[in-house]
Parts: structure tokens; C-alpha cells; sequence
């Protein structure tokens, strides 16, 4: 697993992103707002924690206000990774009016969901208690991975893959095809790839054969407790190991106490609540 620094995304990931989110949102015009709010009308307005959460994506709410209002001014009264409590103002927002209400819920929708992220991921992070890392994965919505990542690293979470090409990791569909553990190693080896080798093992057999095949890291898969423990002690100065399959908040302290390197999440990224954030607007 690469750790990768905790710092701002860099703006070329999501600008293209809002742009289609707002054309999305768009369509042939802001009917409503057009309607009923003057081209020169000036507004204020402010981004409001309604719950605990952990912010995350600022920067890409500002760029949806920014994309429609280039002269609104952020001012940014909390930072990605803050945890914040109800009642706080996270940032706010001055410009013209029309472009700040068209832009509202395409701001909020990346705030709001990636905020979720990063706020799941805090207690997943916070149960382990630091005996365990916790790992995002794959599971994240199509097209957003970056952002969902950055999320993740808000919540203080460390990323796994970020794609295919990031990794070796022989799940259990591979192996299938292959029709043994050791057939898909020995493959990957002579491909030359100088990368780390993780196996998907389901039961203890698989994590014999995957340890006699050498490889680097162990990912235990929907296991029972015992069968955990088991194959954590047989891989021990062998292979680094990785839980998978059925964590949930409730069991993370648990597995935490196993002995185990990583946890894989996927719920931190593909069934986050979004976090509640609303956007309360203003004449200036």
C-alpha cells in the first residue's frame, strides 16, 4: 500500500469534473433564478455544518461557485480534514447572486458526499486505534475515484489501488480461470512485474498455498474469527495480511485486536451517508 501525502487535490482532477456537473445540473438555463433574481443582484452566503462531520472537498465546492461567478470570493473558515461540529461555518461565499443559487447544489453535492466519505472513514480510523491500517478500495463511484480517495485521505483512511494498473492483486476470479493459486503467481512473476503480489484467499487451504507460493500480502476474505486468527499466525514473518469482507464499525475493534496489517473498507467509499451541509444565502 503506497501512502500517499495528505494535501490539496490538484485542480486539473476535478475542474472538467464540476464543469459536467454544473452542465448537468444546468440544462438550457436556470429557469428559476433567471425568473426572478437581477444579473446585478449581490448575495452572501455560507456553507453550514448541520451535523458532525469531517470536511472534505472545498476546494471543489469553490470551484463550482467559481466556474459560474469567476469574481466570487471564498473565504474559508474550516479546511479539508477538519472535524467540524453542528453550527459551524465552514466557508463562505460572496458574489453575484443568480451564479451562486445556479451553482448551490452542485457544490453541496460534492461537499456533502465527499464530507461523508471522509466522516465514515474518521471512525472507521478512530475505532482501530491505530493497531490496524484502515484501506479504501476500488468500490467508489464511476468517474470520481480521485475524489473519493481524497476523501478517504481526509479522514485520516490510506488508500489501496488506485486502479489496475497499481497493483498485483489475484482475486478469486482469477484464480478460478488460472485454476490454482500458484499457477496465477507464477505467471505474474515471469510478466516481470516489479510490484508487490497480493493474493484473495478464502480459506485456510488458500492461505497455505498462497504463502508456499511466495506471495507478499495475504488478503483474508469473509473469514470467521478463528479462521482469522489462524491465518494470521501462519503468516506471520511470511506474508503481511489484509482483512476483508463483512467490517463494519461494530466488528473493526475486534479485528483490530487480530494482529493483522491493513482493512479493507469498501463501505467508506460506496455506501457513505452524505453528510449534512447546507448553503444559507443572503443579499450582500
Amino acid at each position: 500500500m503506497k501512502t500517499v501525502p495528505f494535501e490539496p487535490l490538484d485542480p486539473a482532477l476535478y475542474r472538467e469534473t464540476v464543469r459536467r456537473a454544473l452542465a448537468e445540473d444546468l440544462g438550457w438555463g436556470d429557469l428559476t433564478t433567471d425568473g426572478v433574481i437581477g444579473e446585478e443582484q449581490r448575495a452572501r452566503g455560507v456553507l453550514l455544518a448541520k451535523s458532525p462531520l469531517v470536511v472534505a472537498g472545498l476546494d471543489i465546492a469553490a470551484e463550482a461557485f467559481m466556474q459560474l461567478d469567476p469574481g466570487a470570493k471564498v473565504t474559508r473558515h474550516m479546511k479539508d480534514g477538519d472535524l467540524v461540529q453542528p453550527g459551524t461555518i465552514i466557508a463562505e461565499v460572496a458574489g453575484y447572486a443568480a451564479p451562486l443559487l445556479t451553482a448551490e447544489r452542485t457544490a453541496l453535492n460534492f461537499l456533502q458526499q465527499l464530507s461523508g466519505m471522509a466522516t465514515i472513514t474518521r471512525r472507521f480510523v478512530d475505532a482501530a486505534g491505530g493497531r490496524i491500517t484502515v484501506l479504501d478500495t476500488r468500490k467508489t463511484p464511476p468517474t470520481l475515484r480521485a475524489l473519493a480517495k481524497y476523501a478517504v485521505r481526509c479522514g485520516g483512511g490510506t488508500n489501496h489501488r488506485a486502479g489496475l494498473d497499481d497493483g498485483l492483486m489475484i482475486k478469486d476470479n482469477h484464480i478460478r480461470l488460472c485454476e490454482s493459486i500458484r499457477g496465477a503467481v507464477l505467471k505474474l512473476r515471469e510478466a516481470g512485474h516489479d510490484m508487490a503480489i497480493e493474493v484473495e484467499a478464502q480459506s485456510l487451504a488458500q492461505v497455505d498455498e498462497a504463502l508456499a507460493a511466495g506471495v507478499d500480502v495475504l488478503m483474508i476474505d469473509n473469514m470467521s474469527l478463528d479462521d482469522m486468527r489462524e491465518a494470521i499466525r501462519r503468516s506471520r514473518g511470511r506474508a503481511k495480511v489484509e482483512i476483508s469482507g463483512g467490517v463494519t464499525l461494530d466488528r473493526i475493534a475486534d479485528l483490530a485486536t487480530l494482529g493483522a496489517e491493513y482493512v479493507s473498507v469498501g463501505a467508506i467509499t460506496h455506501s457513505a451517508p452524505a453528510a449534512d451541509i447546507s448553503f444559507e444565502i443572503e443579499r450582500a
